[in-house]
């Protein structure tokens, strides 16, 4: 049973992804304490809101420092979740031009569908089309339908960071995977028992 720290910088859905971190079987701690993010096996980076507000809250809080010391220095893996999955890239347009942590090269763009009758936000149940073998999806099948609530979008120019794709109006990153460094566009925690799976192969096979 693993012990996954659940990164509280105050902008997360936390009691979804802890409930679904203790229905996959590990145990589940909600924290912005780096001693608990050292003794933690994995982190979750969750996410609801604005990319520059979550920026300013995990500065704020000083996680930027203690998360920089677990996932790059220590090499301890973490999945980011929609909002979160965003944080991890290089950069965001959301609101002007924003940094963020910069573990995978990516950046986060408005979504504009080519379909004009296509609202934004993209809400509801969406498909993830695989770009190549990664564990995180290992078990998921090709119709996997999985839940997405969000306005911005990651987009890469390094094809192989990408391991899944959204079609809505046009492609986007649905997950991402560089070193320790994984992310889901999609919410897992809401997306019944293939979100599940995600969530579990993270924990079990992604560390």
């Amino acid at each position: 049973m693993a012990t996954v720290a659940i990164v509280d910088y105050g902008m997360g859905n936390l009691r979804s992804v802890a409930g679904a971190v203790a229905k996959v079987g590990h145990t589940p701690v909600v924290t912005r304490a780096a001693a608990t993010l050292a003794d933690a096996d994995c982190l979750v980076l969750p996410g609801v809101g604005a990319f520059p507000d979550a920026m300013r809250s995990i500065g704020r809080h000083g996680l930027d420092a203690a998360l920089d010391i677990e996932v790059r220095q220590r090499g301890k893996p973490l999945l980011g979740i929609c909002l979160g999955a965003q944080l991890v890239t290089r950069s965001s347009e959301e609101f002007g031009l924003h940094g963020g942590l910069g573990w995978v090269e990516a950046r986060v763009r408005r979504i504009a569908p080519d379909d004009t009758s296509l609202r934004v936000p993209h809400v509801g149940w969406n498909d993830l089309f695989r770009t190549r073998d990664c564990p995180l999806l290992d078990g998921v099948p090709d119709d996997a339908l999985f839940y997405y609530v969000h306005s911005y979008c990651i987009d890469s120019d390094d094809a192989s960071v990408v391991v899944g794709e959204c079609d809505y109006g046009g492609r986007f990153v649905a997950a991402l995977a560089r070193d320790n460094v994984w992310a889901t566009q999609f919410h897992p925690e809401k997306s019944q028992r293939h979100g599940l799976a995600v969530l579990a192969n993270f924990i079990e096979r992604c560390h």
